[in-house]
């Protein structure tokens, strides 16, 4: 199951944080981010202690979404070692491309 951050918690639980983050920046009326979040959920069980997913909901932590220059959802920013490493826009990716995506990063 993934995990909510926020604008609060960000530095905490992202940029500090010893293994890679993908951060979902979401929002509930979002259809895509919608359905992506099964996909995240699962992947997130996969890949633990390898990677960590996480939520931000847009609506409620503008200033991180900004702060990344976030401009449409979903996006999904990976972030390695305090750094955003890598980004995708979009819901458009299958689970077998996401996963390669982040093991390749994990590695």
């Amino acid at each position: 199951m993934t995990t909510h951050v926020s604008d609060a918690n960000f530095g905490e639980e992202v940029l500090n944080s010893q293994q890679p983050v993908l951060v979902d920046f979401w929002a509930e009326w979002c259809g895509p981010c919608r359905a992506i979040a099964p996909v995240l959920d699962e992947l997130s069980t996969e890949l633990a202690g390898k990677v960590k997913i996480v939520k931000l909901n847009v609506d409620e932590n503008p200033g991180t979404a900004s702060k990344y220059g976030v401009r449409s959802i979903p996006t999904m920013i990976l972030f390695k070692g305090g750094e955003a490493a890598d980004m995708k826009v979009g819901a458009g990716t299958p689970k077998a491309g996401l996963t390669k995506w982040l093991e390749g990063h994990a590695a």
